[in-house]
């Protein structure tokens, strides 16, 4: 029994699953701090300026391209998901998680290339 679970962790399914939960729960934590920004949009304009002037700084630019990489690898696993779901069954899972992953990192460096 043992063994048959670590042959199904090995798999790169069972890695294109805890990508797309661990993406999401990232997504979901940035989720309040986005609203609390947005609302120093609305309330607080000067505070808004300070905010948007720290963002200038490179590591909050690579948090950003860190976060480009989350929705995107969210956004791919999520749709690898649903052509589990509604698209005949093949074989070529391993392409499609890898492609998947290729398609968010491919995002993610186009948004970094364009924030230097």
């Amino acid at each position: 029994m043992n063994h048959r679970i670590r042959m199904r962790h090995g798999h790169s399914a069972y890695w294109a699953f805890w990508l797309h939960r661990l993406s999401g729960l990232g997504l979901a934590v940035f989720l309040p701090i986005h609203f609390y920004v947005l609302a120093l949009a609305i309330e607080e304009a000067a505070r808004l300026d300070k905010f948007l002037d720290w963002t200038q700084n490179p590591l909050v630019k690579l948090a950003e391209t860190a976060l480009i990489l989350l929705l995107v690898a969210h956004m791919t696993g999520g749709i690898r998901l649903l052509a589990l779901e509604f698209l005949p069954w093949s074989e070529d899972q391993k392409t499609r998680i890898i492609l998947a992953v290729a398609v968010a990192v491919a995002a993610a460096m186009l948004f970094l290339l364009n924030v230097f």
